[in-house]
């Protein structure tokens, strides 16, 4: 009850951790966040800065009128078309006045097609030459077309004694004119330029502007909205539907599909990483279902004939042999071979069985291996044999090595034919030594050739126990060969046998290679065609 509490409370603390909405919710959200965003800028700069922006961009144009004008002033030229075009173009009153003992005087005047004649700037050209004067020798300002009673200049707004600000354009302007000033020294003595500017009011634009963003919002809503919709289809549909296919999964339904009608490049390897990954569990759990049937017959056989012979020897009088005693043995031998291989296949995947390196005779260490099989020779009548060419040193850990050499052999005495023959060969080339093991059972079928080597694999579905060893020695081959970063595979055919090998390298490039030596057990004779090398 304990357990099933804790369990339950790790459910609901994983539940409380997962967000309360989907990614649709949260699309639909980004997407309203973001056009509310966008209206938020759009009117900060079309309504709060509209009459900024229009100020700037109309006093500039003054300012570049008025570089020109001065360049060609300054140059002796005639500013007479300069001054012309530039007053159409930006809708100007262009006066250049020449100065004489602080007085002006006007030698040019352009009038824009569009323009109104401003007579308050006629009436105060020297009020207008010593403001620019105590200003740096340029003068900016709002005035009335008008003068007033007296005569004077309205001056709505200046910067005069500031630095060189542009005045704020103001509601109600429909009177004011910008002034822009600028006092020059050329080679013909000083001139002062004037434009005069009809400044159009933008609250009116503002305005309408600003009421029109009710329906600009309502509308980028509803776009936003559609397209929340339509992305949804195309991103979040498939998610949501590998989603469930995931769960099936966990449970158990190794037959979920997760190809989806994407449209998108990711989401298709996606799904076609997780179709693998399915399959792959699919396979690997009736392998491991095959493993537990098999394992469990291995262990059941040896204990159920050791829990036999001694009952006999128990209560059967005179039973008590020397070969009932050997068989406990043999079937203990067997049990352990059997447990040890499962732990040494264990901490090769684990991690804790590293290699030992040393430098050692691997020729040497096939003819230790071969003692071990003078007893199926003698009193099974196995053919074993081994060819080599020359002695052959390697850097690697011989005891690995060695229990490589002698799960080939046993597979190989397993799975041969009913001539019980195998062969050992080896053969050094390029700096390099293979050793291939060949019998002369059925073969294997191409399309098992790829997964022979797995730990859970079985070419032939009906459990066979093994004449030598567990079983389990091909998966032990390979990765004992893999932590070595060696060569290693099969050759096979159905009806034609099959021949494993793996590869060293040599140890030093000045080895010699010696007379070869052929060493036969079981057999005189060894037929030509076993001495040929079995290579890719």
């Amino acid at each position: 009850m304990k357990a099933k509490r804790i369990k339950n409370n790790y459910a609901d603390a994983t539940r409380l951790k997962r967000s309360r909405y989907g990614i649709r919710w949260k699309m639909y959200a980004i997407l309203i966040a973001f056009v509310g965003v966008a209206i938020g800028v759009i009117w900060f700069f079309q309504v709060q800065t509209l009459n900024y922006f229009y100020q700037s961009n109309r006093f500039g144009e003054l300012e570049k009128t008025a570089l020109l004008i001065e360049q060609e002033l300054y140059n002796g030229n005639r500013a007479d078309e300069i001054a012309s075009a530039k007053s159409d173009e930006y809708n100007e009153n262009i006066w250049i006045c020449k100065i004489n003992d602080g007085t002006a005087r006007i030698a040019f005047y352009s009038q824009s097609t569009r323009g109104v004649n401003n007579r308050s700037i006629v009436a105060n050209l020297d009020e207008l030459y010593r403001r620019a004067e105590q200003n740096g020798g340029r003068y900016i300002a709002l005035v009335s077309r008008e003068v007033n009673a007296d005569g004077e200049l309205v001056v709505v707004e200046d910067n005069l004694g500031r630095a060189a600000g542009l005045p704020f354009i103001r509601n109600g302007m429909e009177n004011l004119h910008a002034v822009y000033v600028t006092v020059k020294d050329t080679r013909d003595g000083a001139y002062m330029i004037i434009q005069s500017s009809s400044l159009t009011p933008v609250t009116v634009v503002g305005g309408v502007v600003q009421s029109q963003f009710v329906f600009i919002g309502i509308i980028l809503a509803a776009a936003a909205m559609l397209t929340a919709i339509l992305l949804s289809r195309i991103i979040t549909k498939p998610i949501v539907t590998m989603n469930e296919a995931a769960k099936r999964l966990a449970k158990g339904e190794y037959n979920a599909d997760f190809s989806v009608v994407s449209g998108y490049r990711e989401i298709d390897e996606l799904g076609d990483s997780l179709n693998y990954a399915s399959r792959e569990l699919a396979k690997t759990d009736n392998l491991q279902k095959e493993l537990i049937s098999n394992i469990s017959h291995d262990l059941r056989t040896p204990l159920t004939m050791i829990k036999g012979y001694g009952e006999v020897m128990r209560d059967i009088p005179g039973e008590n042999t020397a070969e009932n005693i050997q068989i406990i043995i043999d079937e203990t031998s067997r049990l352990s071979e059997l447990v040890t291989d499962m732990l040494d296949l264990s901490k090769i995947q684990a991690g804790t069985r590293r290699p030992q390196m040393q430098v050692f005779s691997l020729t040497q260490t096939v003819r230790d291996t071969m003692q071990r099989y003078e007893r199926l020779i003698k009193q099974d009548g196995y053919l074993i044999a081994f060819y080599s060419e020359g002695e052959a040193e390697v850097y690697a850990d011989r005891g690995m090595i060695l229990q490589v050499v002698y799960n080939l052999i046993n597979n190989a005495v397993n799975y041969t034919g009913e001539d019980k023959r195998a062969t050992v060969i080896q053969r050094i080339n390029h700096g390099r030594v293979r050793i291939s093991v060949t019998d002369t059972g059925e073969g294997i079928a191409k399309e098992n050739l790829a997964n022979i080597w797995d730990r859970y694999y079985r070419v032939d579905k009906v459990h066979k126990r093994a004449t030598v060893g567990t079983g389990l020695g091909l998966s032990i081959v390979k990765q004992i060969l893999e932590l070595h970063g060696a060569a290693y595979g099969v050759e096979s055919a159905v009806g034609a046998g099959s021949t494993f090998w793996f590869e060293l390298s040599l140890y030093g490039d000045d080895k010699k290679i010696d007379s070869p030596d052929y060493i036969e057990a079981g057999y005189e004779e060894q037929d030509n065609d076993k001495n040929e090398d079995s290579t890719r």
